[in-house]
């Protein structure tokens, strides 16, 4: 598991920003394969909630993850707004369900400030820290949490 930041201090990296509903999040742009719109897919039985299902990404089959559901948020209906993130975690590829792509920050990890205590357990297995930009949050997401290893993890 790779921590994200645990990089030397001042170190200029670049994330992408997206929204689900009124919150911004980011990732680290090396882990991101593609941008592409919203596709239905195909739902398959005894997977958690936050699975959408899997969709036929160039002869692959690729797991769609909702995003906002995974991180305890609302759950997402998707529509032609909507887009999935097409993510490399932990030597796997899928999609990440997102409201939009808003924005690339090029940032130092000075600039990350640890997410505060007062936040649930569950909010720091996924936050890794937060940044302001331009007057708003943004919170750094730990891709490497968002599918559960086992299956005792997923229960």
């Amino acid at each position: 598991m790779i921590d994200t930041l645990s990089h030397t201090p001042g170190a200029r990296r670049e994330l992408i920003a997206f929204r689900i509903g009124d919150q911004e999040f980011c990732v680290d742009i090396m882990q991101v394969r593609e941008i592409r719109g919203w596709t239905a897919c195909t739902p398959l039985p005894r997977t958690p909630s936050y699975m959408k299902g899997v969709i036929n990404l160039r002869g692959a089959v690729l797991p769609i993850v909702d995003l906002g559901a995974r991180l305890g948020l609302t759950t997402t209906e998707p529509t032609a707004r909507h887009v999935i993130m097409v993510v490399n975690v932990g030597g796997r590829t899928l999609g990440l369900l997102v409201e939009a792509v808003s924005d690339i920050i090029n940032m130092s990890d000075d600039m990350v400030q640890p997410t505060p205590d007062v936040a649930c357990d569950q909010v720091k297995t996924f936050v890794k820290g937060l940044f302001a930009v331009d007057n708003r949050m943004v919170s750094l997401i730990s891709l490497d949490r968002v599918l559960p290893e086992t299956e005792a993890e997923a229960a």
